[in-house]
């Protein structure tokens, strides 16, 4: 088959993950860059990075590489592309946009002119234009510009990968997916010992780590991808793919989560049963200065609310607590917890071996390691343990302090290169909104403008579901085809590909080769 160039985009700190991926996938050519992974390979590679990947947001087609000064070129080159290739008159498109220059001031209006160019296209070649529809069109094309140099794309993943299909049950502020995966990943976690996630919300973490253990593709649950409406779609290779359950493996440890929120148990639940990993997990409701010392050897990665979205009467107690049980409950274990407020941190008191800088939506997080021993740190050390391995140190050093610039609005408006991440309506939005006018009131309206230009829309043209959060549940989801009342088959091997698809597919569009 053809090879061809393909950029994954992700999270900021979550690139060395994906490119990691991408290596075991078979990918050729990977290169690491700023919240993406570029990459070739043929057209098998570009369904499975969609289908296999746990840590890409979307996949991006490159299909022209220009250099741009104003609009009016942007315009020239997009209408010199073979519209005809990738389009036709009844299909509908939409265009994203994603621009850091001094030259594009607006976003925005360089998604028009990508339109007009395309429109013109047709109206030149046939006579007539195409449909330009900005929810669920057929086609999605994306228009990358730095500075002057620009990048146009198709985009094959289609709605936000992190949209699994399983969460169909959440609870406020839930994890990202592909974050929560990006999280195991990071941690290291081998599958070789029991999990636990103390603070589970709707079970995100339980559940992608469960599908980690089983090497279950997070593709499966998905009910289409955007290549599926190109002109070249190969129906055959996808089905291959998808019916293909080979590389997945039973698990013999368990997975526990635990929440004070009994809503958030029977959520957790639910979505542990969609996703068919309930038999691997253990949900409880249970309060984590209840919590104490499992029986076998276990890793803890959690999520505790952090006084933003979710806030609890007593937020410097709860991070005490949890500090105390990891301390008296959790001897011998590793616990990774990310969090955003460094006071919040400091009630832990724990020293931390590793911090890693993430962002959680619009937030500048940090994830911690902590490696727990009974007695003190000398005695430890003098028995021969180690809190921070060499590996540990070079990686801490190679990495920028979470917390720098923190001021700097920079930091956060960076966050716009995906496009991806947020709506208008969304709580991660009305955030960043709010550090923005902090900032206007702190240094005035003409340095903002000055720094940032006039764009104060922060992507209102981005239409659909977005990367920060599962905003599909209730009756959204009904036409989703997962079974409502019963998820899948429970008890030892769960299920096969075949049986996901018979059971799950069934009101689905998509037509499977029959076995």
């Amino acid at each position: 088959m053809e090879q061809f160039e393909l950029i994954a985009k992700t999270f900021q700190g979550l690139e060395e993950v994906l490119a990691q991926e991408l290596t075991e996938l078979g990918a050729n050519d990977i290169q690491i860059g700023r919240r993406m992974v570029s990459f070739s390979g043929d057209k098998e590679m570009m369904y499975r990075a969609n289908f296999c990947l746990r840590t890409a947001i979307r996949i991006l087609k490159p299909i022209k590489h220009f250099t741009a000064r104003d609009a009016d070129e942007v315009y020239q080159a997009v209408k010199s592309v073979d519209w005809s290739r990738y389009l036709d008159l009844g299909t509908t498109f939409a265009v994203d946009s994603v621009v850091f220059s001094q030259e594009f001031r607006h976003s925005k209006f360089v998604a028009y002119k990508t339109k007009d160019a395309i429109v013109d296209y047709f109206r030149e070649t046939t006579g007539q234009r195409p449909n330009i529809r900005i929810t669920n069109p057929d086609i999605k094309l994306n228009i990358h510009i730095a500075e002057t140099d620009c990048t146009l794309s198709l985009d094959s993943s289609g709605e936000s990968l992190h949209l699994r299909g399983y969460r169909t049950a959440s609870v406020d502020a839930p994890i990202n997916e592909v974050l929560a995966a990006g999280l195991i990943k990071l941690s290291g976690w081998n599958c070789d010992t029991d999990f636990i996630d103390p603070f589970c919300g709707s079970g995100t973490l339980l559940v992608e780590a469960a599908l980690m253990a089983r090497n279950i593709w997070p593709g499966i649950f998905r009910k289409e991808f955007g290549f599926e409406k190109w002109k070249d779609f190969d129906r055959d290779l996808l089905d291959r793919i998808y019916n293909d359950d080979s590389a997945e493996r039973d698990f013999s440890h368990r997975i526990y989560g635990y929440d004070l929120n009994l809503r958030a148990v029977e959520a957790a639940r639910t979505n542990a049963k969609n996703a068919g990993v309930a038999d691997c997990i253990e949900i409880t409701q249970q309060d984590i200065r209840k919590f104490e010392q499992p029986a076998n050897p276990a890793v803890i990665i959690t999520n505790p609310p952090y006084g933003e979205r979710i806030v609890t009467p007593d937020m410097q107690g709860l991070y005490r607590s949890i500090g105390e049980r990891l301390k008296h409950h959790f001897t011998g274990g590793e616990a990774w917890i990310i969090s955003y407020r460094e006071e919040l941190f400091a009630q832990i008191g724990l020293k931390p071996s590793i911090k890693i800088p993430l962002y959680n939506g619009s937030l500048e997080c940090e994830f911690r390691k902590y490696q727990l021993f009974s007695g003190k740190m000398d005695e430890f050390r003098a028995a021969g343990g180690e809190v921070k391995t060499d590996e540990e140190r070079r990686f801490m050093g190679e990495r920028r302090p979470a917390r720098q610039n923190r001021g700097d609005f920079d930091n956060r408006r960076e966050r716009r290169d995906d496009r991806d991440d947020f709506g208008d309506d969304s709580p991660e939005y009305a955030l960043l909104r709010d550090k923005h006018r902090e900032f206007e009131r702190t240094f005035g309206r003409r340095e903002r403008e000055k720094r940032f230009g006039n764009d104060r829309s922060f992507g209102n043209d981005r239409g659909g579901r977005r990367d920060g959060g599962d905003r599909r549940h209730g009756d959204e989801r009904k036409g989703d085809g997962f079974r409502q009342g019963g998820g899948f088959r429970q008890g030892g091997r769960s299920f096969n590909n075949k049986d996901r698809r018979d059971n799950n597919r069934k009101p689905f569009d998509r037509k499977f080769r029959k076995e």
